[in-house]
């Protein structure tokens, strides 16, 4: 049964919800993934680049914004998520053979 961080009265119990959240984080990047590899079959035929420097921006901000919403630190969710759309324009790239420059 779920518990609130309130509610957990030993380490072993943050553990489990920790663990839950995890699992959690990791089916919401698989969906996400999804998307990715969706986005790169859809640019091919338009002759899109993986690389939308716009969109890059835009998500970037969003997560800052988001971030900021949920009490999070800006910075730090920002370096996560530049990680992972550099991580997705790679994969892009790959899909749409693109080279590296």
């Amino acid at each position: 049964m779920q518990k609130s961080p309130a509610d957990c009265a030993s380490m072993a119990e943050i553990r489990v919800e920790i663990d839950r959240i995890d699992q959690a984080l990791m089916a919401l990047f698989q969906e996400r993934w999804g998307y990715i590899g969706r986005a790169a079959a859809i640019k091919k035929p338009a002759g899109l680049k993986a690389d939308i420097p716009s969109r890059v921006d835009e998500v970037r901000f969003n997560a800052r914004r988001n971030a900021g919403l949920a009490g999070l630190d800006p910075d730090f969710y920002e370096d996560i998520w530049a990680r992972l759309i550099q991580h997705s324009i790679e994969h892009e790239m790959g899909i749409l053979g693109e080279s590296g420059q």
